[in-house]
């Protein structure tokens, strides 16, 4: 034990754990606890995986619905983000370096309102990538994803083999992909009319 004050009062001890299985937060879960912490619950991204901050008295069960609380909460929060065309290209280049070794620079990226048959486009000659706006309000792993599928364009222009291992690098694509069939398969299913309230 450092004799160092500081790292004398705060106890933490960690554990990992996969989110519940119908949460939007990310791959991994870390929980810090901390005897330091007597009531309050937060939690944060750090990177590829959620820290959520607890007390160190909490039993497992409370433990486990604070996770979840907690995901859904972070989720919620992210949903109501919109970024604009200059956060859009900043994360494009991150996401590049990231999972295409920076190899896919592209000279523009922004938002477009006239792309309602698909979710993003790409025309490589220019350097440039268009994302529906529809994607505003969708979970940032989903807007990542449709980021990443477009700037792998950049590399390979079609859809072959070639492109989809460039996309195996991110860890969420089936996830988004199977987010995104959910979106245009709910869009494909008959409108009822609201009930009207007695």
């Amino acid at each position: 034990m450092s004799a160092d004050p500081l790292h004398r009062a705060t106890k933490t001890q960690r554990s990992t754990t996969s989110p519940p299985s119908g949460g939007l937060g990310a791959s991994a879960v870390e929980v810090r606890r901390s005897s330091r912490r007597r009531r309050t619950v937060s939690a944060y991204r750090e990177g590829d995986r959620t820290v959520v901050l607890i007390p160190a008295r909490m039993s497992e069960a409370e433990e486990k619905r604070w996770v979840g609380v907690m995901l859904d909460k972070l989720a919620a929060q992210e949903s109501k983000r919109v970024l604009g065309d200059t956060e859009l290209a900043d994360r494009a280049e991150r996401l590049s370096d990231q999972y295409l070794d920076g190899k896919a620079r592209p000279a523009s990226v922004r938002w477009v309102t006239n792309q309602n048959t698909r979710w993003g486009s790409c025309t490589p000659a220019e350097g440039s990538i268009r994302l529906s706006h529809r994607l505003q309000g969708m979970p940032e792993y989903v807007v990542d994803y449709v980021l990443i599928h477009e700037l792998a364009h950049l590399l390979v222009p079609g859809h072959g083999p070639r492109f989809w291992r460039l996309l195996e690098a991110y860890p969420r694509t089936e996830r988004a992909r199977g987010y995104l069939e959910g979106v245009v398969a709910a869009d494909r299913l008959p409108h009822l009319p609201a009930a009207r309230g007695d």
